[in-house]
């Protein structure tokens, strides 16, 4: 990801684009408006391009059943991509594929931006965003306190699941739900499904 700044458009001479890990939020908000969606994490700019069909697939379907099953429950409210998540002091912004907050936290109607951790995220893995997904972003949502963090892999066909316990540093591996394999959620308990049903038919 170090070579980001080399795909951006040349910036005004007295505001050049900072070195990666100097990169602050009044950086991010000079980017270019051009469809890319970008994510600032401890100084460091990440950059991702449009995404592929498997991976607006699978996000449609993952969001779809959350939203019926948080419906159901009048439990709170489930967001997809661009919105903006700031995590103090580790991420400013992040812009998950999927998050779920609950109704005691739940934004105002015009809110903007997200300021601190959705209690789920769900990241789909793309071709360009396994490290991202799987390292940097696990990490960042890991300290922030993120209390369920999933990783959806189109390609495998597999749902991953990390659980944060109270008063727990460190995430621990919740579940790994394979094609046939009915998903649970410890954060969400009776939310089932079949994990193979949110990805496109091979």
């Amino acid at each position: 990801m170090t070579q980001v700044t080399q795909l951006l458009p040349p910036a005004d001479q007295t505001h050049p684009w900072p070195e990666q890990g100097q990169w602050t939020y009044e950086d991010y908000l000079r980017l270019p408006d051009d469809g890319r969606r970008y994510e600032l994490i401890e100084g460091v700019l990440y950059m991702a391009n449009a995404p592929f069909y498997d991976h607006q697939f699978a996000v449609l379907k993952i969001a779809s059943k959350l939203e019926q099953f948080i419906e159901s429950q009048q439990s709170g409210v489930v967001i997809a991509a661009p919105f903006e998540v700031h995590l103090p002091g580790i991420a400013k912004p992040v812009q998950p594929d999927i998050l779920f907050i609950r109704t005691e936290r739940q934004p105002a109607s015009g809110t903007q931006i997200f300021e601190g951790a959705p209690d789920l995220i769900v990241e789909v893995l793309s071709p360009g965003s396994l490290r991202l997904d799987q390292y940097v972003k696990f990490g960042a949502y890991e300290r922030a306190g993120v209390r369920e963090y999933w990783i959806a892999d189109p390609k495998a066909r597999v749902i991953t699941i990390y659980y944060l316990p109270e008063n727990s540093p460190e995430y621990i591996l919740s579940g790994q739900f394979t094609t046939n394999e009915t998903l649970q959620s410890k954060l969400l308990p009776g939310l089932a499904f079949v994990a193979g049903t949110v990805f496109p038919a091979q």
